[in-house]
């Protein structure tokens, strides 16, 4: 037997626990193997209960645990590094909980803010070097932190609530869909439930489109008097927030 064809079998024992693959290896191994697969499985479930302790809490040490070990069992690692893994834990969730969609989506938010806290950094613009900006063609460059995290459940509280050690409040669907925002401002990650006119304009900024476009925009939804106000106090809460960090011309202008 060659090392390619040893490593693969060996792969099919560890992920599948295939039989045929263990007896390729003899009786003198079967000890062995026992050993290597619990570690393998122990190391995945220690990956996921490290990456998603909210999670953890919200459902309980015996849910927690039987849903991570389904993920195991229908999941294998495809990456270079274990902390790779965790990623695809959400997905699972929102399958093995079809009924709790806030289990899937906390798990998403949890994610998204451990991904923020490792991201690129980056300094927010400063407001005074914005003075003299072509604002009909500005395009904003954004925070390589943020991401716009769909939700349809109250996850936004709960998650709050368990973060400050406080009793969550019971799940419940959103009258309407919304958007949660997930960035890191210094190195503390945020989130919050965004308005609906905000989670569309802030998405068309991550596109790219120009802030005379998303000016365009408010102004149809809030009315010619109005919208230049509210344009301008969401531009404020971006750059306070740090989600902004700087601007440049629009492609068609360079």
């Amino acid at each position: 037997m060659n090392l390619f064809a040893l490593q693969r079998q060996f792969r099919e024992w560890l992920t599948g626990e295939d039989p045929v693959a263990a007896a390729s290896f003899g009786d003198a191994a079967a000890a062995g193997l026992s050993v290597y697969l619990n570690n393998y499985r122990s190391q995945l479930m220690t990956s996921l209960t490290d990456a998603y302790p909210v999670v953890h809490a919200w459902l309980g040490e015996g849910a927690f645990m039987r849903a991570a070990a389904r993920h195991v069992d229908a999941v294998h690692p495809d990456s270079w590094t274990l902390d790779d893994y965790a990623r695809g834990f959400p997905a699972s969730l929102a399958i093995t909980h079809p009924n709790d969609a806030e289990v899937g989506e906390l798990a998403r938010l949890e994610l998204e803010l451990g991904l923020a806290f490792v991201a690129a950094n980056g300094r927010g613009a400063d407001p005074a070097s914005l003075e003299h900006a072509d604002w009909t063609q500005a395009v904003f460059v954004i925070t390589p932190t943020l991401t716009l995290v769909p939700i349809t459940t109250n996850v936004v509280a709960i998650l709050s609530s368990l973060l400050a050690g406080t009793t969550p409040p019971a799940a419940a669907a959103l009258p309407q869909a919304a958007v949660a925002a997930v960035w890191r401002r210094d190195f503390r990650p945020l989130f919050r439930t965004l308005e609906p006119l905000e989670a569309d304009v802030l998405a068309m900024a991550i596109r790219g489109r120009t802030f005379g476009d998303i000016c365009d925009v408010i102004a149809k939804h809030e009315g010619e008097a109005e919208g230049p106000g509210v344009a301008g106090r969401m531009l404020a809460q971006w750059l306070h927030d740090e989600m902004v960090l700087g601007v440049c011309p629009s492609r068609s202008q360079t």
